[in-house]
This record gives structure tokens, C-alpha cells and sequence, in this order.
């Protein structure tokens, strides 16, 4: 019996070498070893999530600066959804810390037009002021080019993402992060053509890979958009793996991507950017997921 138990030990041991050295990675050899006889390893359990982090920096861009929010072609970062100070937009960062903390322990690092290349510099920003909470809102720019061709590619934005974790990870290791899906461009394009203005105002270039011609409903400009809208979907689909990659990040499920931004959530000035009230919805799909036990 002893002769066949050591037998089967050592088949057991060289099986997992094989796996280990072969197409499978972050094993380790000997590792069922470390349980005692007969009992099953206990794995660690995943880091608890903090409801209540005591701080709150936030990276992006145009969106979480609140752009076209209060005046055309403007920043307006007190309505931002992050860490804005207007309480009729009730901000995420309101919402945590309360009034008399806001502007003392919240930071809004966005940067309007940014994309996804410009986040691990944002991140090094905030890893530097040590914050409990991060939030990120990236990627609508990324696919907001001129033409669909100029979108960034999927594996250029996966290695930028990930790169501005790992720059967040370098400063502030226990930051916790939670990454807003990107915005349905489509969804923006369905409500907003229906303005008049909306329509004059796309007309000088705003979002041309998916607002250019957007009364054209014909089959070529309906594939234009739908490449985009396809993009956008692999986009989240990178956020989402790469998040569950990282034991303090929490993605929004696809909330973002999923809201349907009507006429009065929506900028009167360029039918595309939220406006207070869009703010107003976005802050709280992000509360409710940050603080979900």
C-alpha cells in the first residue's frame, strides 16, 4: 500500500510540473502539499470591499469635468459626477464625504478630450495623493474620432488600461477603483438627432465616427455607426476583464453603457455631453455600485 501511495505521490507531482512549465501559468509545484493529510487547502479570501473610503480621486475626461454641463464649450467640474460640489447633482464624492470634506479630500485629475493612452499619467497623479477610492471614466474619445478608422485599437487601449493600473498599483497598492463602463454612442446619436440643434451642432465635427450625417439612414452610414458601437462593446468588455484581474476594482456592470440618457439628461448646448441632470443619474449609478456590500 505504502509502495502505491508513493507511486501515485510522485505521478501526481511530475503531472503538475508538466502543466506548470507547460501552457498553464501562475501554478505552483507542491503546492496541494502545503494542506495537511486529507484536508483541502483553504484559499485566501479576496480583500474586503470598503463602502465608506474616506477619499475619493477621480481620472477621465470630458464627462467627469462636467464639460458642456453649465456653459457652452466649458469645464464645470462642481456639477462633475465625481467629485462635484453642487448638491443638487448630489456628487459621488458628496455622497461619501459629506459637504465639509469635498474639497479637502477629493481631487478631479480628468482631463477633457483625454484617452485611454493619456490614463496611466492620470493614475500616477492620483497614486500620489494616496486616495481610498479612485474612479475612472475612459474610452468614449477613444472611439469618438473623426472617422471609425481613427478609433483606437482594442489592444492598444487593453495595454494603456492596464498600464494605468499598474502605475495606480506602483503609488497606492490598496486604493480601491471603480471603472464606469463607456457610454452607448449609439444610444446618444438615437436621442439627440431627434433636436434641431443638436443637429447644427454636430454638424462641426463633434463625434464624427458616429454623428457625422445623422440624419443618413441608409445601409453604409448605419454600418458606420454600428462598427462603432461594436467597438465601444469591446472596450467595455477590456475594462471588465482586466478590473476582475485586480482584487480592488469593481466595474459598474455595464450601468454606464446601459443607461438611457434622454433629452433633459443630455447637454442643451451639444446634445451629447450629460448635463446636471445626466450628472445627477451618473453619480448615483456609481454610488449604488460602490457601495453595494
Amino acid at each position: 500500500m505504502r509502495g502505491r501511495r508513493r507511486f501515485r505521490t510522485a505521478v501526481a507531482a511530475a503531472t503538475a510540473a508538466l502543466l506548470c512549465g507547460g501552457m498553464l501559468s501562475g501554478c505552483t509545484v507542491g503546492a496541494p502539499e502545503a494542506a495537511p493529510p486529507g484536508k483541502r487547502a483553504t484559499p485566501r479570501p479576496a480583500p474586503s470591499w470598503d463602502v465608506s473610503p474616506a477619499s475619493v480621486a477621480a481620472v477621465g475626461d470630458s464627462v467627469t469635468r462636467a464639460f458642456d454641463a453649465c456653459s457652452v464649450l466649458s469645464d464645470c467640474p462642481e456639477v462633475s459626477w465625481a467629485t462635484g460640489t453642487d448638491t443638487a447633482v448630489n456628487s459621488l464624492a458628496l455622497r461619501l464625504l459629506g459637504p465639509a470634506k469635498v474639497a479637502t479630500r477629493s481631487w478631479n485629475l480628468a482631463r477633457t478630450g483625454a484617452r485611454m493612452a493619456e490614463l496611466p499619467e492620470q493614475m500616477a497623479g492620483a497614486a500620489a495623493r494616496k486616495p481610498e477610492l479612485v474612479t475612472v471614466m475612459m474610452g468614449a474619445n477613444d472611439a469618438c474620432r473623426a472617422t471609425p478608422d481613427l478609433m483606437t485599437p482594442v489592444a492598444d487601449f487593453r495595454a494603456s488600461f492596464e498600464a494605468a493600473l499598474a502605475r495606480l498599483r506602483a503609488g497606492a497598492p490598496k486604493a480601491q477603483v471603480y471603472v464606469a463602463s463607456v457610454p452607448d454612442l449609439k444610444h446618444l446619436w438615437s436621442t439627440g438627432r431627434v433636436s434641431p440643434m443638436g443637429l447644427q451642432v454636430w454638424k462641426l465635427g463633434i463625434c464624427g465616427a458616429m454623428l457625422a450625417d445623422a440624419e443618413d439612414l441608409g445601409p453604409a452610414a448605419e454600418r458606420r455607426r454600428a462598427s462603432v458601437r461594436d467597438r465601444v462593446v469591446a472596450y467595455n468588455e477590456v475594462l471588465e476583464e482586466v478590473c476582475a484581474k485586480d482584487a480592488h476594482c469593481r466595474y459598474d456592470g455595464g450601468a454606464v453603457f446601459g443607461f438611457r440618457f434622454d433629452g433633459g439628461q443630455l447637454s442643451p448646448w451639444d446634445w451629447f455631453h450629460p448635463s446636471r441632470d445626466g450628472q445627477a443619474r451618473l453619480a448615483e449609478l456609481a454610488y449604488r455600485r460602490i457601495t453595494k456590500e
